[in-house]
């Protein structure tokens, strides 16, 4: 499910795994890769750095050949609730991800917070479907891990 207002784009499922191990499928960058982005995409991570102040430096590839540099700044880090980080590249957002433990699942969520409202309207076409492949990428990896 997914809303938005002015400059957010919040994207939330519930995940049938428990809070421990979606959060472990987003903090081991061994399942990260193999999930994160939209249909189609493959990672290459050259730094996964999981503290405040950190930084996550990777390249996604897309199905089409392109490639999308990415990088990200680590500005917390809640075991097994939240994980906040800054895309320090554009586009320019804040994402903050969240675990709630529901019953044995976990209410996963992305909350992406935009400065400038225009370009957070411009990208909404884009990441609203694709948060929800990333979400069904989740879900698979999760069915493989352990």
């Amino acid at each position: 499910m997914s809303t938005t207002s002015a400059n957010e784009i919040i994207s939330t499922r519930i995940i049938n795994a428990p809070c421990a191990k979606t959060f472990r499928a987003f903090t081991n960058p061994q399942h990260l890769k193999n999930w994160w982005g939209p249909n189609g995409f493959t990672n290459t991570f050259y730094e996964f750095d999981l503290r405040a102040g950190g930084k996550w430096k990777f390249t996604m590839h897309g199905p089409d050949g392109a490639n999308y540099e990415n990088e990200s700044e680590f500005v917390e880090i809640v075991q097994n609730e939240r994980i906040i980080f800054n895309h320090i590249v554009n586009p320019l957002f804040q994402m903050v991800i969240t675990f709630e433990e529901a019953e044995e699942k976990t209410k996963f969520g992305f909350r992406m917070i935009f400065a400038i409202e225009e370009l957070c309207n411009q990208l909404k076409p884009i990441c609203i479907p694709s948060n929800e492949q990333n979400f069904d990428r989740l879900e698979a990896e999760l069915t493989r891990m352990d």
